[in-house]
């Protein structure tokens, strides 16, 4: 029986645990995936592997890059290949216009690619059913690194969690499951008003470096600086700050080592601490995704 990608050419260049986990599903669906730089997928069959990236996308329709992506320099995100892969000038040719490209998050390098060579670029990590799903394990990672580096319990502790968007909501709900004292701090009133609902302290962040010195630990999910100097100055020398936004974080990283605080940058926790659950989410969320985006080519 046909899935519902039957007959689309697929190709996947690197990844890692997650993506092996989606080429079965594409594959179940009927995709014909021709990959380059994944890790063995057990079965072992039903697709093509390639040693170059041109070649794996000679004919396709859509082009599945990993998660984290490309990064600054244009290496792709493939730690189970036996030699590095780059997305450079020559693989970028070997598109053509019109290819769908799918990425959890694409750095400025990769933009400029996709306007250049007229693909349609899908940024998959901030949609909204696979930011909530990924919330899940990433707080589940935090909660982790939290009760691996306090010399307390969470429960009882005072935890503040920066930014009540999608993985911070999870996050909250979870430290308050483990018993702990959870202030939430966010700029906006209606989401203060929610945390006050959930039973959690709220507090805008115009009044943070007051309250701050409260917390035994802290987990910043705002991908801006909000953890200036001033702020970490106000700080207990014991705290832990666990930082889960996208490289750079939300920290002043030199700020926090001068001032002797402990501070650690922990992006990309569901790919770490559950890959499986991680690419399950892949699964359940591309194909009907590649589908939407080639009825609108």
């Amino acid at each position: 029986m046909g899935g519902m990608l039957t007959g689309i050419k697929v190709a996947m260049l690197g990844g890692d645990a997650r993506e092996a986990i989606l080429l079965e599903e594409l594959l179940r669906q009927g995709a014909e995936v021709q990959a380059c730089g994944l890790p063995e997928v057990p079965g072992g069959g039903g697709y093509a592997c390639y040693d170059d990236p041109r070649a794996t996308v000679r004919g396709v329709r859509v082009v599945i890059l990993p998660v984290p992506g490309v990064n600054s320099e244009g290496r792709i995100h493939a730690p189970g290949s036996q030699q590095p892969l780059y997305f450079n000038q020559e693989l970028a040719e070997a598109i053509p216009a019109g290819t769908l490209v799918l990425v959890g998050v694409a750095r400025p390098l990769l933009k400029e690619m996709a306007t250049a060579g007229g693909w349609q670029l899908v940024e998959t990590a901030d949609r909204d059913e696979m930011a909530i799903l990924n919330s899940i394990p990433t707080a589940e990672g935090a909660l982790m690194l939290a009760m691996q580096e306090l010399p307390i319990t969470l429960h009882g502790s005072r935890a503040f969690v920066l930014g009540l968007g999608r993985t911070g909501f999870t996050l909250a709900r979870m430290l308050a499951g483990v018993g702990a004292l959870v202030t939430v701090v966010d700029r906006g009133a209606a989401d203060r008003a929610r945390a006050y609902a959930e039973g959690w302290r709220a507090v805008a962040f115009t009044d943070l470096a007051g309250v701050i010195g409260e917390a035994d630990v802290i987990f910043n999910t705002v991908p801006a600086q909000v953890l200036t100097a001033s702020v970490l100055a106000a700080t207990s020398p014991g705290v832990l700050i666990i930082d889960l936004a996208s490289a750079p974080g939300g920290t002043d990283f030199a700020a926090a080592t001068a001032m002797k605080r402990r501070a650690m940058l922990a992006p990309g926790l569901p790919g770490k601490v559950a890959p499986r659950t991680a690419g399950l989410i892949l699964a359940r969320l591309y194909p009907t995704l590649i589908l939407e985006c080639l009825e609108r080519l």
